[in-house]
């Protein structure tokens, strides 16, 4: 069951009055390979390795000019609120494989590149790489989804979540509080 175009429209506003900041995480998820995904209650994180046992470190998505995986892919953050919309779990749908949920906005104007977000004992940076949703996105959740997420009118709004680098080494776990770390 994807969600139709007019029930995303519909959403929208709901999607956009997430808190600002401090919220819980959840769905913390590991991706060993393309296309499998582990749930567990607990993810380490380093500035040197992403997340270990990630496949960022061996087939990322973006490399960097001489090769190197791209930093600013090492942590994936899904807003809660679009999550909801599009993952139907119990309808065997394949999560979309970000390293976590939280309801929080994530849009440009509340969390800029560059942003610094603690979480457990980790510090994560706001990835100038910008999540528009891949192809994958829409086979999974449907074209009215990838077109929502996608839609120019909807870049501030980070619909797909953000990207981050890995500022601090740390430990996350279910439940740890994402908060915005001020300047």
């Amino acid at each position: 069951m994807t969600p139709s175009s007019k029930d995303l429209f519909e959403a929208l506003p709901h999607v956009l009055a997430a808190p600002k900041d401090g919220a819980a995480i959840s769905h913390l998820c590991l991706r060993p390979e393309r296309n499998a995904r582990r749930f567990v209650p607990e993810i380490t994180l380093t500035r040197a390795g992403g997340i270990p046992g990630e496949r960022w470190a061996t087939q990322p998505w973006l490399r960097l000019d001489n090769g190197d995986p791209h930093p600013g892919i090492q942590v994936c953050l899904i807003p809660q609120r679009v999550l909801d919309l599009v993952w139907h779990p119990e309808l065997d749908t394949l999560h979309p494989g970000d390293t976590f949920a939280a309801d929080i906005d994530m849009t440009e104007t509340n969390m800029p590149e560059g942003q610094l977000l603690s979480v457990g004992s980790a510090v994560l940076r706001v990835s100038g790489v910008f999540n528009e949703g891949c192809v994958k996105w829409k086979a999974r959740y449907g074209p009215e989804a990838y077109d929502w997420v996608r839609d120019p009118r909807h870049r501030a709004y980070r619909l797909r979540g953000v990207l981050c680098s890995v500022e601090q080494d740390g430990v996350i776990r279910e439940g740890d509080i994402l908060r915005k770390v001020a300047d």
